[in-house]
């Protein structure tokens, strides 16, 4: 017999992800809905984005914060293509996004001094070998391996080359050392389980002086310019967005941000998240079926929870299919260029409780597979 308690809420996708416990769409302040962006309404919600942003995540003095087109994706092509050639890169990366980010800078910037420092899903490349004297690109959580970095010890405090960090799956659930990034993307849809299509990008002093002093050897689409005359175009970090956001999406996203508020802050939704993992974790450690992809905890995330079991692909996604089929868990299956096994997203939009719920699920459906009583 299968358990009888289900979870609340069985979306555990790693993006979009779960809505926030308690979210109404209809309790979001729809009065900028039909009018202009570039209204006094319009600016003030998009303006509020950028300041609540930086005010809540506790960014240092003088790193600015922009709503950009095409999710985390557009704001790292974005940087990437404004600001990379002036010198070497380092590219680290050890799952299918950052090894997105390698191929662009190598076939499509076509960047020939470029240095890739890769490893296997589950695993992370040897940090210490980066040399902050070039330009490093990396994401700081794995979304399709589960694995995060450690910390940013790695990342040396006096570089000379720009860090382009890609934490689309870290923003709001893992601490991160913001004086030791100068380009930082990520988007509404992650941890705060917000809406798709606008990224979030936000420049340190240095990045800004990289973008100021330096023309890239390449030509640039509207949506990626930011200067103008050789200066920072400002008004981009105050709202003015450089092409026609979903006012819906905006309105929805400071939702968000009010309730990371009254949670308590950023340190109340990376407890939650590492609530959530510790959760999984006990289950774990008490099956002999199913494990961690990433084996080592310490840069094991807290987010992108990426399982393997000792099945084969078709039983995995029969697995799969079974939860799907009872309502218990949509869109759990690994990412299709990962190792085959589960990814439950588990940031600070999932309730616990739902996590306790699902476990005993995965375990009934697991046995129920490898006996073929579906």
């Amino acid at each position: 017999m299968h358990p009888n308690l289900k979870p609340s809420n069985p979306n555990f996708s790693s993006g979009p992800c779960a809505k926030r416990p308690g979210y109404d769409v209809s309790k979001l302040d729809l009065s900028v809905l039909g009018r202009s962006h570039r209204a006094t309404i319009g600016k003030k919600a998009l303006k509020s984005a950028c300041v609540d942003t930086a005010k809540i995540l506790g960014l240092p003095q003088g790193y600015r914060v922009a709503v950009v087109p095409a999710s985390d994706t557009g704001a790292m092509e974005m940087a990437m293509w404004s600001m990379l050639g002036e010198r070497p890169v380092d590219v680290v990366y050890w799952e299918s996004f950052g090894q997105g980010w390698a191929t662009d800078i190598t076939k499509q910037l076509d960047l020939e001094d470029t240095r890739i420092l890769s490893a296997d899903y589950g695993q992370i490349p040897a940090l210490e070998e980066v040399n902050c004297d070039h330009d490093v690109v990396f994401t700081w959580n794995g979304t399709t391996s589960g694995v995060k970095v450690p910390n940013a010890d790695w990342i040396d405090e006096n570089r000379k080359g720009l860090t382009f960090c890609d934490a689309t799956s870290a923003v709001f659930a893992q601490e991160v050392d913001w004086n030791k990034l100068d380009v930082i993307t990520y988007s509404w849809q992650k941890v705060l389980g917000g809406e798709g299509g606008h990224g979030m990008l936000i420049l340190s002093p240095r990045a800004v002086e990289r973008l100021e002093s330096y023309v890239p050897p390449r030509p640039l689409p509207k949506i990626f310019r930011m200067t103008k005359g050789g200066k920072l175009i400002e008004d981009l970090f105050t709202g003015a967005t450089i092409n026609t956001p979903s006012m819906l999406c905006v309105v929805d996203y400071l939702d968000a941000l009010n309730w990371v508020e009254s949670l308590g802050g950023v340190a109340a939704t990376i407890a939650r998240a590492n609530e959530n993992l510790a959760t999984i974790e006990a289950f774990v450690a008490q099956q002999p079926w199913i494990e961690f992809l990433a084996q080592d905890s310490h840069i094991r995330s807290n987010t992108s929870v990426c399982l393997t079991l000792d099945m084969s692909p078709e039983q995995v996604k029969s697995v799969i299919k079974l939860l799907e089929e009872h309502q218990v868990a949509y869109d759990i299956g690994a990412y299709r260029d990962a190792p085959a096994g589960l990814r439950i997203w588990c940031g600070a939009t999932i309730e616990n409780s739902n996590l306790e719920s699902l476990l005993p699920w995965l375990e009934w459906a697991y046995h129920s597979v490898k006996k073929q009583i579906l």
